[in-house]
């Protein structure tokens, strides 16, 4: 993106600059669209179920933005030769049912002929201009919450190798399927200073374009990160993603682990996610509450850390 020509178009309220979610641009005073897209292989054999959770994860950017998904297109890249078009059938209803479920209305899409499997969907949302949460705000002093267990990328690498049970595919697909709309609406309500979701660069990754672009260190608390029990055996085992390693050596310069964090715990921190949760950046008077409402939601709210002036632009793991 750096050698493209600089946005300088004023409408533009968050563009590709501050390595953000999804972009905003404004309408008018009262009105802004949140534009994202995503789209990424097949991670479960189920294709409604694979279709639900690609879904999950497009709408997932407008939501850690603060805005409201309101309409989306479907991207197909589809192997016809090697799978039946009833496949990509439930792919599709998959995706639409999960839109439905946030009120997201899927106009139609775009579908190629691919070699490899392929579904996303172009999403976009509404907000006011003045309700825009990023990644760039984060102040020190601030609690760090996250909404959902990390490991998805380690238990689904260990399902393509045909290691997976049964409750492990159904645990980690309902994870994955479930959306961050409740998470969002209760940060509106609440009032947060910054929020970033946690998909492909792992908790770590994502954590430090959260630093970096508010100019704050972070400081977490390793057992106080929630992991999905069953990534840490898959972990163990050696299901280590490649998007994992390269993760981690991304996020090494800048991150300090505790001594007794051996490369094990350090790569389930830099796993990648899939349809992860938001990482919640909240003012301290305002922790508990934002924490009750999500519980209250039926969602999950853990304290991992918090925000601070020192190690600008680095994170330090307890």
């Amino acid at each position: 993106m750096e050698k493209l020509p600089p946005i300088t178009d004023k409408r533009v309220l968050v563009g590709h600059n501050t390595a953000d979610d999804a972009g905003v641009i404004r309408i008018n005073d009262e009105l802004a669209l949140v534009l994202t897209v995503d789209i990424f292989t097949p991670i479960v054999d189920d294709p409604y179920t694979y279709g639900q959770i690609s879904a999950a994860n497009s709408l997932s950017d407008v939501y850690a933005m603060g805005g409201t998904p309101y309409s989306a297109l479907n991207i197909v890249g589809f192997p016809k030769d090697l799978f039946p078009i009833e496949v990509l059938a439930d792919i599709l209803r998959g995706g639409a049912d999960k839109a439905m479920e946030a009120n997201t209305v899927i106009l139609g899409g775009h579908t190629i002929s691919d070699d490899e499997m392929k579904y996303g969907l172009a999403v976009t949302g509404l907000i006011h201009p003045d309700r825009i949460i990023t990644n760039a705000n984060a102040r020190p002093g601030d609690v760090l919450i996250l909404t959902k267990p990390i490991g998805t990328g380690t238990i689904t690498t260990a399902l393509k190798a045909g290691k997976g049970t049964k409750p492990m595919i159904k645990n980690v697909s309902e994870l994955m399927m479930r959306l961050n709309k409740t998470a969002a609406e209760a940060c509106q309500r609440v009032g947060i200073n910054a929020c970033t979701d946690i998909t492909g660069f792992g908790l770590l990754g994502h954590a430090l374009e959260v630093a970096r672009e508010s100019g704050v260190g972070l400081i977490f608390n390793y057992n106080d990160i929630p992991i999905i029990p069953d990534a840490i055996e898959t972990t163990k085992k050696g299901f280590v993603p490649g998007g994992t390693k390269a993760n981690h050596l991304y996020a090494a310069p800048d991150v300090e682990y505790a001594d007794r964090l051996g490369i094990n715990e350090q790569y389930l921190l830099c796993d990648p996610q899939t349809s992860g949760g938001l990482l919640i950046s909240v003012p301290e008077d305002c922790a508990e509450q934002l924490r009750n409402e999500l519980t209250d939601a039926g969602d999950s709210a853990f304290i991992i850390g918090y925000v601070t002036n020192e190690n600008k632009g680095k994170i330090r793991v307890l």
